[in-house]
């Protein structure tokens, strides 16, 4: 049985190789490719994956994992190898569902869309891509099908990126959430505002670049396995364990972009460079799911990043840096600028009271979008109109509306629920973190984030994808994602700064 196990890690890291040969190619697109490559680069992208599928697919691959799954109970459940197996057997139904001429149609549209989309979105352009989006949308409508019968028709994409939840679920999730977070909005937007002028002065991109650099290195990133640029939205990317990089989007005249959105994309690579080094090239070594890596993200972005112990240690550096812009600016009044309660038009710059409601916003658009009572055509119209019931406000365009995220142009259909169960499992993951270590705010306000780091990686990172996401969070944190742990977080940060 140990020959076939090794042979099965023979294939399987052929797979990783090939699937991380195409992400290099989507990153090179979203980085370094002229813009006049997009086609070239979607029919390379198409051929490197439906190769990945067919070796995915293959039957000497289902006849060993059917072999195998016989030889898994005499193992340790939580073993590597039974764990292995389990994760590569449920790939394996799932990709034997899908066929490869339409992994490769996808992979070249998306491609394409991708690269209409970063034209479009600066002209606020919807008209150009709206084609694109119609291909992208009947794609994944078909996806959905290919695993009839379902509870629902986003249930398929919602599982490629977490694994075993139904959208019933979420669903669940978000409704018991989303009063909680109006009542507390409601609450705030009665009290004297906050000032954040300041962070909406002009702030040399260098500068911006220098200081984002310092900190994430102080919070851990192996810059010898990983590196850092420039794209239209930022994201985080992996090559394999030992090549984990960073994109960052740099705005001259709001300090906000670059700054949160590189410690928000260091939590993801952070997850990655720990995950165990005996998982590489394997199914295994990922996040258990985008909801736990999104965790992550918004933990060292918001948590960390957006804290008061944080800013005590590191605001006098940033002043250093804009010395004209935040020399006059006091520490208190430099914190709540930054964690400024109000509804805003763009998700990646939203305070994190109403962050959330974005998130359901998309969810159900995305679902209209698969139940087929909405069209794309309908789209932005459907967006403002939503912009308007959730958050009281309407974007003036297109690229400060339905065109301001890059997910739909890449296909990522079921992908925006993970951001804010992400926030929900971070708080649940932080009370039990500072229950393990009450030293956690202060070794904050030291600029010493080792504990912390050492901490996920024992308890979420080195496990890489063994245990699907409820299962780690119950592991971890003793009960299954909930938002009681968020509400209360965001009850005791705002609470103090708005004097509730």
């Amino acid at each position: 049985m140990e020959e076939k196990i090794e042979r099965l890690k023979e294939i399987l890291h052929e797979i990783a190789d090939l699937s991380h040969a195409s992400a290099l190619l989507d990153w090179d697109q979203r980085v370094n490719m002229p813009p006049g490559s997009a086609q070239d680069r979607g029919t390379q992208l198409a051929t490197i994956e439906k190769l990945v599928h067919q070796k995915a697919t293959k039957e000497e691959l289902g006849k060993l994992l059917e072999d195998l799954s016989k030889y898994v109970k005499q193992l340790d459940p939580d073993s590597y190898d039974a764990r292995l197996i389990k994760v590569a057997k449920r790939n394996y139904n799932k990709s034997t569902k899908v066929p490869t001429e339409w992994v490769g149609e996808f992979a070249k549209e998306k491609t394409l869309a991708t690269s209409v989309w970063e034209k479009a979105k600066p002209k606020s352009d919807f008209n150009s891509f709206q084609p694109h989006l119609e291909k992208l949308v009947a794609l994944r409508r078909q996806y959905a099908d290919f695993f009839k019968p379902y509870d629902h028709v986003y249930d398929p994409l919602l599982d490629d990126f977490e694994p075993g939840m139904k959208t019933a679920e979420v669903q669940a999730i978000f409704n018991e959430l989303r009063p909680k977070q109006v009542e507390l909005i409601k609450t705030i937007s009665q009290q004297p505002q906050v000032d954040n002028s300041f962070l909406y002065l002009n702030y040399p991109k260098e500068g911006q670049l220098k200081f984002g650099k310092e900190i994430i290195t102080d919070y851990g990133y192996d810059w010898n396995r990983g590196r850092q640029d420039l794209s239209a939205h930022p994201f985080t990317t992996s090559f394999g364990l030992n090549d984990v990089r960073i994109t960052t989007r740099l705005h001259p005249k709001f300090l906000n972009t670059a700054l949160f959105g590189t410690l928000h994309e260091c939590g993801h690579a952070l997850y990655e460079q720990g995950i165990d080094q005996a998982l590489n090239r394997t199914p295994l070594a990922d996040g258990a799911s985008m909801a736990v890596h999104e965790s992550h993200s918004r933990m060292w972005e918001n948590l960390i990043g957006r804290s008061y112990p944080f800013w005590k240690k590191f605001y006098s550096r940033l002043q250093e840096i804009f010395p004209s812009q935040l020399g006059n600016v006091d520490l208190d009044t430099f914190y709540k600028g930054i964690n400024k309660v109000e509804p805003s038009l763009i998700r990646v710059e939203a305070d994190e009271a109403t962050y959330n409601l974005h998130i359901m916003l998309r969810l159900e658009l995305e679902i209209a979008l698969m139940e087929g009572s909405i069209t794309p055509t309908e789209l932005p119209d459907a967006w403002n109109t939503k912009m308007k019931d959730y958050l009281g406000i309407v974007p003036p365009n297109d690229a400060k509306g339905v065109l301001q995220d890059v997910h739909w142009s890449a296909g990522m259909f079921g992908y925006f629920p993970t951001y804010a169960i992400g926030n929900l499992i971070s708080a649940q993951l932080w009370e039990v973190m500072q229950n393990d270590n009450p030293e956690v705010e202060k070794q904050i306000e030291q600029g010493n984030f080792k504990e912390i780091l050492a901490w996920l990686r024992e308890h979420v990172h080195r496990h890489g994808a063994k245990f699907e996401p409820q299962e780690l969070v119950e592991k971890v944190t003793g009960s299954k994602i909930n938002s009681s742990a968020y509400i209360r977080y965001l009850k005791n940060k705002f609470g103090a700064i708005y004097n509730l």
